[in-house]
């Protein structure tokens, strides 16, 4: 069934319209970062729960807020890791997101490489380190993404991790 939002360009986004994306953003570009007044998910988030790339990337490119949270408190990347994209869907999430450049991405005193471990993502975690993401940073809880890894008994991302370290 999927999720109602108050806001036309968040169901837009959440239901691949990119037409309607479009003339949302032609009409105010203040709709590229606007939040919904159920739960707060921005267009981005909303293209990103459901892995739509076109959206994904149309709103990137006109400088969607990626540091924007909902009520959860959970920022787009969340929902990126969480669906299997695409090798190339990734590349692009990457050269199109500084924030994962940098590596930092703070929910929960996480970075994304901490989330991808997590969610046992084995296809972002070797772009996450080839972008520079440090795996020896420690999150709120003062676990490395190594420690999540091990604690998770994932031998071969605590691999690739043992080999960026």
């Amino acid at each position: 069934m999927g999720i109602l939002y108050s806001e036309p360009i968040c169901q837009a986004a959440y239901q691949n319209d990119l037409g309607q994306v479009w003339r949302w953003v032609r009409e105010d570009r203040s709709y590229i970062n606007i939040q919904d007044g159920f739960n707060g998910d921005t267009p981005l988030i909303c293209a990103c729960r459901r892995g739509h790339m076109r959206i994904i990337s149309f709103l990137l490119r006109r400088n969607a807020d990626v540091n924007l949270k909902n009520q959860k408190q959970r920022t787009c990347l969340h929902y990126a890791v969480k669906k299997r994209f695409t090798f190339f869907d990734y590349l692009l999430i990457i050269l199109l997101m500084p924030v994962l450049l940098i590596g930092y991405f703070l929910m929960y005193g996480c970075t994304a490489l901490h989330y991808a471990c997590e969610m046992k993502n084995q296809t972002l975690i070797p772009l996450l380190l080839e972008a520079h993401a440090n795996p020896m940073i420690k999150n709120k809880d003062g676990e490395t993404s190594l420690d999540i890894a091990q604690r998770l008994k994932f031998s071969q991302i605590e691999l690739m991790l043992r080999k960026a370290s």
